[in-house]
């Protein structure tokens, strides 16, 4: 029985790259953002399937400020099932050179190896102001690959903020190959949306 939930674990593992803030045990991984609002090349280490620390240096378009945080994210909550897998998460940063600049939130997702839903809350303190940033992906693939393939998903982001007060809702295209990722999306509001993964 053991050995069909290790393989059941590997294979789902292999489906499910992009909701990973937690990599396997003794596995790293860097990240690169760029949206209207920053800038971030992330790195995380993890030392088992629980959590993650890592390091995140970020350019604060709006704010036009450079950042570089201390990062921890824990998994709070893992549900399994024949077919699909809920995680939660908790994430928080801290400013290296200003302790007081600092954000924490939560992330979840849901997901098949058809469909997949996600959503991400933060709260960030920084030059003495505090505001929120909040998004929610739902998707699906249109075909579905086996381990090893190049895997795609078709998505609808809507996100906001409490600094600009708006809601924006625009199409992102998702692909994975092995441990490498790239997403884009693109709108008016936010022009692109780009992240970028690679695992080892």
């Amino acid at each position: 029985m053991g050995i069909w939930i290790l393989a059941f674990a590997f294979f789902f593992q292999s489906f499910n790259l992009e909701a990973r803030p937690i990599s396997y045990p003794g596995g790293s991984t860097v990240m690169g953002f760029s949206n209207h609002l920053k800038e971030s090349i992330y790195y995380h280490y993890s030392p088992s399937h629980k959590y993650s620390v890592g390091v995140e240096s970020l350019k604060n378009k709006y704010y036009r400020t450079n950042l570089s945080y201390l990062r921890l994210t824990y998994l709070l909550k893992r549900i399994n099932t024949k077919d699909s897998q809920v995680n939660v998460y908790f994430q928080s940063g801290i400013r290296f050179d200003k302790f007081h600049d600092n954000f924490f939130g939560l992330r979840g997702d849901w997901e098949t190896r058809r469909w997949y839903v996600d959503f991400n809350y933060k709260e960030l303190e920084t030059n003495n102001l505090t505001y929120t940033h909040q998004d929610y992906q739902v998707g699906f693939a249109p075909y579905l690959g086996e381990y090893g393939d190049l895997h795609t998903w078709v998505m609808l982001k809507t996100r906001t903020n409490s600094l600009t007060k708006k809601w924006s809702a625009y199409p992102v295209i998702k692909f994975f190959k092995g441990n490498l990722l790239f997403e884009s999306g693109y709108s008016r509001d936010n022009e692109w949306d780009i992240h970028l993964m690679y695992r080892f």
